[in-house]
């Protein structure tokens, strides 16, 4: 959208957000949205590169072709276990990478589950 028409509905009293806002959905949830999205995106991906059809990829994963179908917009009855076989059975890889970071603050307690912070990497391999 032109930032002239953003400024002029917003002037004119118009709420502008995304799907997540209008669902008043959590950072959480929306953590969450984006990771499966992704996942779908990264299956399709996957599978077009290793040139497999939808038929294929579900027979590999002795599933059908419309499910594969499913998987890849990430329909809500398609649950994060099932992006992942998916992504791995064409061909995919993917890592959790852990890194270490620094808490600054004046108490000497630490916040539970500080000082590390994961990170999924999902590698589309041709």
């Amino acid at each position: 959208m032109k930032q002239s028409k953003r400024k002029a509905l917003e002037a004119a009293g118009w709420k502008l957000g995304d799907a997540a806002d209008f669902l008043e959905m959590s950072d959480d949830e929306r953590q969450l949205l984006d990771a499966r999205l992704e996942l779908a995106l990264a299956v399709r991906r996957q599978r077009a590169a290793s040139n497999l059809s939808q038929a294929e990829l579900g027979r590999r994963l002795k599933t059908s072709q419309p499910r594969v179908a499913k998987i890849e917009r990430a329909a809500t009855d398609v649950s994060l276990d099932q992006l992942v076989k998916a992504f791995a059975a064409a061909g995919g890889t993917f890592s959790i990478q852990t890194t270490k970071t620094r808490i600054r603050g004046k108490g000497k307690r630490r916040p539970q589950g500080s000082g590390e912070v994961a990170t999924l990497k999902v590698a589309v391999s041709k």
